[in-house]
């Protein structure tokens, strides 16, 4: 509960920082709050708490809200060159920190009314976000193209939310978990599952209902594109396992079918049209929706493994992809493209640029000793235990496609010859950034326990 009180103060300093001047002050003050709030919230861990029944800091909220207020301090390090430009900076910190509040809401929500303010709270902030650049019409585009389908999205999670409402008379987690146990398996209910996996898997771009995310994730400013592929995916597929593992565990046989061929289009729609791309961001962009395919397998195969995998999976992805998004940054920034070609040759003039996105794109593509490998092992051991072999043997296959396209980075970064050798001056936080992101993904790779272990 500290963390919430942290974060909302912060947002709100942040709405008052340009009237009373002090927003030279801003940015430190901020790091030093989520250092705080990470603090108190590690406290809390093996100490659980629940406010009103309506929120659960359990150790998986703890871990969870920790893991996002990690990853939301190294994306307030990438992104600070960037919305100092604006006039506005205020403003987009105080988003960010509000959005942070949804994000907590939503991986410790005891009660479905939590879980409906957490996802409006942090969606609604970045649907402005993303149009944020208000100079250019594909971030206005994104940003109303975001709002129009997200709105869309909501009105199938609330009308989930009511048919299981009918059924067990109950917002609450346990009551419906109870009731659902006690026979009370109606269609309905399994209406209101499936409406629920509709609006969940639009938050967490599965197909089809990934439409949205490339062009989304193109369009917006490259930060905030950032900040959506980690921060509010990982909230989104915690909140979509805490909500599934808690009240659905025992319908599993009506709706694991469902998901699972979901997981099939994903990972194949995802990967396949990477492929296709020469944009470095688009091609994040569909990656991303791949990787929601990955980590969606261990939703399939729920268990107690499956947190694990879940928390593992998303933290070290949004590792990488907070590398690969600053690099790509600090590139399109320097070089005005974000094509494949802004990236070849770099490896002459910028040594530490074309490390640290090998680095990542080796993570993402899940190759040993980096931390997207056994990020990927764990989903696969955890789904191959319960059953689901095939579904394991369906990613092995996609994966072998994004092996293709992350290389071609790789490739043009050392093996394509540049026009010009120009060094790219890389920034003192964006460099603290890339040393401590790529640290962490070889880090982890080598040594996974240090982030399963907590659960």
């Amino acid at each position: 509960m500290n963390t919430l009180i942290i974060l909302s103060a912060l947002g709100v300093v942040a709405l008052f920082a340009e009237i009373f001047r002090f927003r030279k002050g801003l940015f430190p003050l901020i790091l030093i709050g989520l250092a705080a709030a990470f603090f108190f919230t590690a406290k809390e861990y093996n100490h659980p708490q629940v406010f009103f029944g309506m929120m659960n800091f359990d150790n998986y909220a703890v871990i969870f809200s920790c893991a996002i207020l990690i990853i939301a301090f190294l994306w307030f390090m990438m992104a600070k060159n960037y919305f100092l430009q604006e006039t506005s900076v205020t403003d987009h910190f105080a988003l960010i920190l509000f959005s942070l509040v949804g994000a907590v809401v939503m991986v410790s929500f005891n009660n479905l009314t939590m879980l409906f303010l957490g996802i409006e709270i942090l969606s609604v902030s970045v649907y402005v976000l993303a149009a944020s650049d208000k100079t250019n019409v594909m971030s206005n585009e994104s940003g109303f193209k975001y709002f129009l389908m997200g709105s869309f999205a909501t009105g199938f999670l609330l009308f989930g939310i009511t048919l299981i409402y009918g059924v067990t008379g109950s917002f609450d987690l346990t009551t419906i978990q109870h009731n659902l146990s006690t026979g009370r398996e109606t269609y309905m209910a399994l209406a209101g599952v499936l409406l629920l996996m509709i609006g969940l898997g639009f938050k967490s771009s599965l197909a089809p209902f990934h439409f949205w995310a490339p062009d989304v994730y193109e369009g917006a400013p490259t930060t905030v594109t950032t900040y959506m592929a980690t921060v509010v995916k990982t909230a989104a597929f915690a909140a979509f396992y805490r909500l599934f593992s808690l009240c659905f565990w025992q319908l599993a046989a009506h709706w694991t079918d469902v998901l699972s061929w979901m997981v099939v289009l994903t990972l194949f729609i995802g990967n396949v049209s990477a492929v296709r791309q020469r944009s470095v961001k688009r091609m994040l962009a569909y990656s991303s929706v791949a990787h929601a395919g990955y980590i969606a397998i261990a939703i399939v195969a729920m268990s107690v493994p499956s947190t694990c995998a879940i928390l593992y999976y998303t933290f070290t992805y949004s590792i990488s992809s907070l590398s690969a998004f600053t690099i790509l940054f600090i590139v399109s920034r320097h070089k005005g493209s974000k094509d494949i070609s802004a990236f070849e040759g770099m490896s002459k003039a910028n040594p530490l640029l074309s490390f640290t996105m090998t680095v990542a794109m080796l993570s993402l593509a899940g190759i040993p000793p980096t931390a997207g490998f056994f990020a990927k092992y764990y989903v696969f051991y955890t789904a191959i235990n319960h059953g689901f072999t095939w579904l394991v043997l369906v990613a092995v296959l996609a994966a072998l496609v994004g092996i293709y396209y992350y290389f071609r980075v790789i490739i043009a970064i050392y093996f394509k010859p540049e026009q010009q050798l120009v060094p790219i001056k890389v920034g003192p936080l964006h460099r603290t950034v890339l040393i401590i992101t790529t640290i962490l993904t070889l880090l982890f790779g080598l040594f996974p326990n240090l982030v399963l272990g907590w659960l």
